[in-house]
């Protein structure tokens, strides 16, 4: 697999979640709209993602953990993301 990945300040990071739990949140980032596209398909319901392994993670329905918090599925295939703040044709990281 070829390195494309854009790198610079209008490209998302390699890893990212919208859980406040996590190593990988990061609120101003997740602020200007982070969009993600799975394998050729453009998902809204991404909890996480890492592009450079090629994988995202979604809820598993309305099934909680013990702790209150949602279960998740590692899904894997090609990544890409993008910030929706930049309008048509914005700048894409992917792997």
């Amino acid at each position: 697999m070829s390195e494309e990945t854009v790198s610079g300040p209008d490209v998302p990071p390699d890893h990212l979640a919208i859980n406040p739990r996590s190593p990988f949140f990061d609120a101003d980032k997740l602020q200007r709209g982070v969009g993600i596209r799975f394998k050729g398909v453009v998902r809204t319901n991404v909890e996480e993602y890492c592009i450079s392994e090629g994988w995202v993670r979604v809820q598993a329905g309305k099934t909680m953990d013990r702790k209150g918090q949602p279960l998740t599925i590692k899904l894997t295939g090609p990544v890409e993301a993008w910030y929706e703040d930049l309008g048509e044709n914005p700048p894409v990281a992917k792997a």
